[in-house]
């Protein structure tokens, strides 16, 4: 497909498989905004998406992934084992993207009596039904995709997920629809696993009391992790004092990684904010609408092949497995025929904007 010149005010380009070949190919130039396809040598299909501020790569048909992202030129993605994404039915043996929608009918690690795999079904998902919609005159171009889950006597429901950018800004906003098709209740867990890169010499500044109740680390240890007795002892210390784990430095121990649950506090409008601030004083950010998402998970890994911090990733239950995050009323009913949406900000904050969001943390927290 032909890049777009004196385009209309608007444009909606459906995104057929056709268009992803291995060389990369542009498909859309428009207003403050370029997309091109291309295929990883995996076979994966993506598509770059550009603004003034902002690249993203996002795998259209694999779970709507967005598997890199830069803002003001900085690569915020995580640092992973994986240099492209792989074709595989294992969350694990592909993970390495910025951002991955994680559930719905299975969270976390899955227990004993849990037949979900790794985060559920949506990681890996196939999507169809891409599309890409672009409005200069707005300053904005979104990418669309739909995925439908039906299971005989269980499930049916149809998710429509998208990532939208503005010409002016550092960040992409996220977002899912989720329909119940059922005439009976769907059980919906969610999260949103943004993973951005932690940098040496940071601190992390988010709207919760850093309190260990309210910054509670998880001691229980998933069957995919071998702890060490230093890791086990870390893991004590920050069930006293998890103020411990907010500057990004050597001297904590992150392997294989640490998860915490995080009760944060809202702005006036409902929203809910976490910071990574740089020694420089730009920052990395994640604000979410703590109306739909009312809980938030951290998670921090540092060992020689992998770097990630999940800043507050925002989600309705914890990573427990269905069966105990069900068993503590930490998930969603979903009327029959009903829809749930949720969204999420993420992105990148220049020194003054960094200051002012934390001065506003503050308020929020109380705690000037």
């Amino acid at each position: 497909m032909p890049a777009t010149s004196n385009p209309p005010a608007e444009i909606l380009v459906p995104l057929d498989e056709r268009y992803f070949q291995t060389s990369e190919m542009p498909i859309l130039e428009m207003g403050d905004f370029t997309a091109s396809t291309f295929r990883y040598a995996s076979g994966i299909a993506a598509i770059r998406i550009r603004s003034p501020r902002v690249e993203i790569i996002v795998l259209p048909f694999m779970g709507q992934q967005v598997w890199r992202a830069s803002f003001d030129g900085h690569d915020a993605s995580m640092l992973s084992m994986f240099d492209e994404p792989r074709t595989t039915d294992q969350f694990l043996e592909t993970y390495g993207a910025f951002f991955i929608h994680c559930g719905l009918t299975g969270m976390g690690a899955p227990g004993p009596q849990d037949n979900h795999p790794l985060h559920g079904e949506l990681p890996l998902a196939k999507f169809t039904n891409p599309r890409l919609h672009c409005d200069p005159v707005a300053g904005r171009i979104k990418l669309l995709g739909t995925y439908r889950h039906s299971v005989a006597f269980s499930t049916n429901y149809e998710v429509t997920t998208s990532v939208s950018l503005e010409a002016r800004e550092a960040d992409a906003e996220i977002g899912i629809e989720v329909q119940n098709l059922r005439d009976k209740t769907l059980d919906l867990l969610y999260l949103g696993h943004a993973n951005f890169r932690p940098i040496e010499g940071s601190n992390l500044v988010y709207s919760a009391h850093y309190t260990p109740e309210e910054v509670a680390i998880r001691k229980s240890i998933p069957s995919h992790i071998k702890p060490s007795e230093s890791y086990l002892e870390t893991l004590d210390r920050l069930a006293i004092d998890p103020t411990l784990h907010h500057s990004i430095s050597p001297e904590l121990i992150c392997d294989p990684e640490l998860v915490f649950a995080l009760k944060m506090l809202p702005d006036t409008n409902g929203w809910a904010h976490a910071l990574q601030v740089h020694p420089e004083g730009t920052a990395d950010y994640i604000s979410y609408d703590t109306t739909s998402l009312p809980m938030a998970i951290r998670w921090l890994c540092r060992t020689g092949d992998q770097q990630g911090l999940g800043l507050a990733l925002p989600s309705t239950s914890g990573v427990e497995g269905y069966s105990v995050e069900k068993s503590a009323g930490r998930f969603v009913c979903v009327a029959p025929k009903a829809v749930w949406q949720a969204n999420i900000k993420v992105g990148r904050l220049s020194s003054s904007d960094a200051s002012s969001m934390m001065h506003k943390i503050e308020q929020i927290c109380g705690r000037i």
